[in-house]
């Protein structure tokens, strides 16, 4: 209903039944990605002060329950949520025991107002079935939010991350004509021409040494495109693992150093095979062993790239899913391009 125009919003709502309507209009007092958005009104509470029987009773006889929950929620007498217990417990659980007895301690309450995707977060971390939510103001239980919702918000989540990952920001091209998908791609693809210049810039510091020796303008390629792979498998994992919240000051200090490690054994690897492969191409051993030394370089930069581009990104509040790649395949071909162009201009020169 928020995408429509004010009159046709009207039209539809009047034709809503009343709860129906009431709901709607509830939930678009929040912002958009809240968990006021997302919660359900449709919920059961029973007085704290209820013992197991008077429960069961109670559920068998109302007509009005939800289709599906999974827990109970125990309110006072300003509807303040005090504690919850789950279908299977009360089912169990002999019909004398007081509810208190059985209940969830220390039950954890959201506001309306937060983002879902925190939301989300705190249901993959301490495997809630479903959670109240209560006005910040009162106190009072006003939805409730269940595991089947959050994990179309988890999915939701995993798709916008991919797409600005990309470049192509927070909404699938699908459902876009080929203007608006066109002018969404060329900002970003603006940029990245901007990155490209710059690496261009640095291989015309060196075109004297690449007319002497051809072989360069050969093997370039190599050692950019290596980089920048190596660079964006760190990047992936550096991303997914920030927005799952697993990045804090001390993991980042040890992601950080094992990626960079990562960098080191596959570059030595891939330099043994570059040198190899250059040296019997072009039969020149010091060219394979420049070309050895900047594949080394440039995947242990790659390595430490990936990981810490995203990370100062999301120190300074600036999207690391829809910047990191920019700044990433920048770093990796103006290092890969400078380290091999210049230690060729320096020994093969």
């Amino acid at each position: 209903l928020e995408d429509l125009d004010e009159e046709a919003k009207q039209k539809i709502l009047a034709n809503l039944p009343e709860a129906a309507r009431w709901a709607v209009e509830d939930a678009l007092r929040y912002p958009e990605s809240s968990t006021g958005r997302l919660m359900a009104r449709e919920f059961v509470t029973v007085p704290a002060d209820w013992n197991v029987g008077q429960t069961i009773d109670f559920l068998r006889a109302n007509p009005d329950l939800p289709d599906d929950f999974y827990d109970i929620y125990l309110v006072d007498e300003a509807y303040r949520p005090v504690g919850s217990v789950s279908v299977s417990h009360v089912l169990r659980t002999r019909r004398a025991v007081a509810l208190t007895n059985v209940a969830q301690g220390d039950l954890r309450v959201f506001p309306p107002e937060l983002d879902q995707e925190e939301l989300a977060h705190t249901f993959r971390q301490y495997g809630f079935s479903s959670a109240p939510v209560a006005d910040a103001e009162t106190g009072r239980l006003v939805g409730v939010v269940t595991l089947d919702d959050i994990v179309h918000v988890i999915d939701e989540e995993a798709e916008d991350d991919l797409m600005r990952l990309v470049g192509l920001g927070s909404v699938s091209d699908i459902n876009r004509s080929s203007l608006q998908t066109a002018r969404n791609r060329f900002i970003w693809l603006s940029v990245n021409l901007g990155t490209a210049v710059l690496a261009s810039m640095v291989i015309s510091l060196f075109q004297g040494t690449i007319r002497e020796v051809v072989a360069l303008a050969v093997l370039m390629p190599i050692v950019a495109s290596m980089g920048g792979n190596a660079g964006t498998q760190t990047l992936a994992v550096a991303v997914r693992a920030l927005a799952m919240k697993d990045l804090r000051a001390r993991k980042a200090v040890q992601f950080i150093t094992r990626e960079a490690l990562v960098g080191l054994f596959n570059g030595v690897g891939f330099a043994l095979v570059a040198f190899v492969f250059s040296a019997l191409w072009f039969q020149d051993v010091i060219l394979g062993t420049v070309i050895a030394v900047a594949m080394l370089i440039n995947l242990i930069v790659a390595g430490l790239s990936g990981t810490m581009v995203p990370i100062i990104l999301d120190r300074l509040k600036i999207d690391p899913a829809n910047a990191s790649a920019v700044f990433l395949t920048t770093i990796t071909d103006v290092v890969g391009f400078f380290v091999f162009l210049g230690l060729a201009a320096a020994f093969l020169v």
